[in-house]
């Protein structure tokens, strides 16, 4: 190891990239009490120590690794053994940064890993002057400042935005896309002690959501790179076109699969975006797919980073509709087995199984339904950031409280991300084989998400009638021969699971 003299880097897991890396020593913490305090997804708390442990086997004369209790405890083993000198990089959550502070770094160094800083964030926040904030605005200025598919100071093909080419529902009688599987790494001998590890924690008591299952995602430098040539090479071209689409037997279809390896520090965004911009000058990926990539990563990803620090603390607590019912222990669970409604079924299983789907099943199908039947944003948001291999506190806040639960009043969303049957028989094919049907509202066939479209609206009349992108529905409801028996329908289903 370097002298004690040198400065050793203390790295998160969502640290492990080369621009985290400053070329000394560096130090990482296995902590169990993290796993301890929350009930993480199985495959999410794999990857994670996969990741810490393949980054220490890549470099064991320059990278330690301590597995014990608290990050404090291994600090402090740390310094025991002679290594006074130790910084930090910014963490990503507020908890996470209250820690390190508390520790006693000789530096804290600024966010890394980001296509864009704090301070773009703030001036462009302080020259909207009393407008409200809009994703899209702030994209088209990163793309405008970075020089982002951009000729001549205008958007490539004389659009910012292709999203309405981007819209397509899955192909009819297809249960895949025509594409090769995603590329999947092969597990090794840290993979299998990783795995024993969490079966000896489980056996000790330490409680895990969902199912083991093989590693479906990178956690090296090396692999996030071959995840990104695999998408780009296989994927990119379809991606586009289908990104709002769902073929339940085909849970990635054409998406990256990227958003593990980006967000434990692997893969820097401005490469992802670099790259596909080159796979669209040299004719090989659409523009309207490489701008709705791009959209994602400088748009909606740094948008949804900028806004964890920007709203504060207190925004996580917003609850604006009022909304305070405990997930059912079915939800909570995955426990698929309850549940006979297939879009619900089928979302629960990815959850249970994968710990991953695409961005249309979290916020249609199951923050829909966790909207219609008034789950905590709270418990949802918490939720979100353990069942899901690549939630964080600064992917999920904004996206739950805001997006998907409309938390908020309406800072993300114009109107709440809530519908009934008809989306999702038009973008899925969820429906095909559901004991339900998506055209009934009442009856022992009326679809859960149909009727609970209608009852949602019905019981948040008071809070949402002043929104004038919601006035044609809130007319619909007044004709609705059926409201009454509709509403005391959803009342007598409750909580059960459908």
């Amino acid at each position: 190891m370097s002298g004690e003299s040198e400065t050793t880097r203390w790295l998160f897991a969502d640290q492990l990239g080369p621009h985290f890396d400053d070329g000394g020593p560096l130090l990482l913490i296995e902590a169990r009490s993290v796993f301890e305090r929350r009930t993480y997804h199985r495959q999410k708390a794999h990857l994670i120590l996969s990741a810490l442990h393949h980054r220490a086997a890549e470099e064991p004369e320059r990278v330690s690794l301590i597995q014990t209790a608290t990050y404090a405890e291994g600090i402090q083993a740390y310094r025991d053994s002679g290594h006074d000198n130790l910084d930090a990089v910014a963490a990503t959550s507020r908890p996470a940064r209250r820690l390190v502070e508390s520790l006693g770094m000789s530096a804290i160094h600024s966010e890394r890993g980001w296509f864009t800083s704090p301070g773009e964030f703030q001036a462009w926040v302080n020259g909207r002057g009393d407008k409200r904030l809009l994703m899209e605005d702030w994209y088209r200025g990163v793309r405008a400042k970075h020089d982002v598919l951009m000729a001549d100071g205008k958007p490539e093909g004389g659009k910012w935005n292709y999203d309405h080419d981007n819209r397509l529902p899955p192909p009819k009688g297809e249960t895949h896309l025509p594409l090769p599987p995603p590329w999947q790494p092969e597990e090794d001998d840290i993979d299998a002690r990783v795995r024993q590890q969490l079966d000896e924690w489980e056996a000790d008591g330490v409680r895990f959501l969902g199912n083991d299952g093989p590693r479906r995602f990178a956690v090296t430098r090396c692999e996030a790179i071959t995840a990104l040539t695999d998408f780009l090479d296989n994927r990119l071209a379809l991606f586009g076109p289908y990104e709002d689409a769902v073929l339940w037997r085909d849970p990635f279809m054409a998406h990256s699969l990227l958003s593990v390896p980006m967000n434990l520090g692997l893969l820097h965004p401005a490469e992802v975006v670099a790259q596909a911009q080159e796979r669209w000058r040299a004719d090989q990926a659409t523009l309207a797919s490489v701008e709705g990539l791009i959209r994602q990563i400088i748009g909606w990803r740094e948008y949804v980073w900028h806004l964890y620090w920007h709203l504060g603390e207190a925004y996580e607590l917003r609850n604006e509709l009022n909304n305070d019912v405990e997930p059912p222990a079915w939800f909570l669970e995955a426990s698929v087995e309850e549940v006979d409604a297939a879009c619900l079924h089928h979302s629960l299983e990815y959850v249970r199984d994968l710990g991953y789907s695409h961005h249309i099943v979290r916020l249609m199908v199951l923050s829909n339904w966790a909207l219609q039947r008034g789950y905590s944003p709270q418990v949802m948001n918490d939720w979100f950031r353990r069942a899901f291999v690549d939630g964080y506190p600064w992917v999920m806040t904004a996206n739950v409280i805001g997006m998907g639960l409309y938390a908020d009043g309406g800072e993300m969303a114009t109107k709440p991300y809530v519908s009934g049957g008809a989306y999702l028989k038009r973008m899925t094919d969820f429906c095909g084989d559901c004991v339900y049907d998506p055209k009934l509202r009442v009856g022992e066939k009326a679809c859960p998400f149909t009727a609970g479209y209608w009852a949602f609206l019905d019981g948040k009349r008071d809070l949402l009638e002043g929104n004038h992108r919601l006035a044609t529905a809130f007319r619909t409801l007044d004709k609705l021969a059926d409201r009454a028996a509709l509403v005391e329908q959803e009342r007598r289903r409750g909580h059960s699971a459908p």
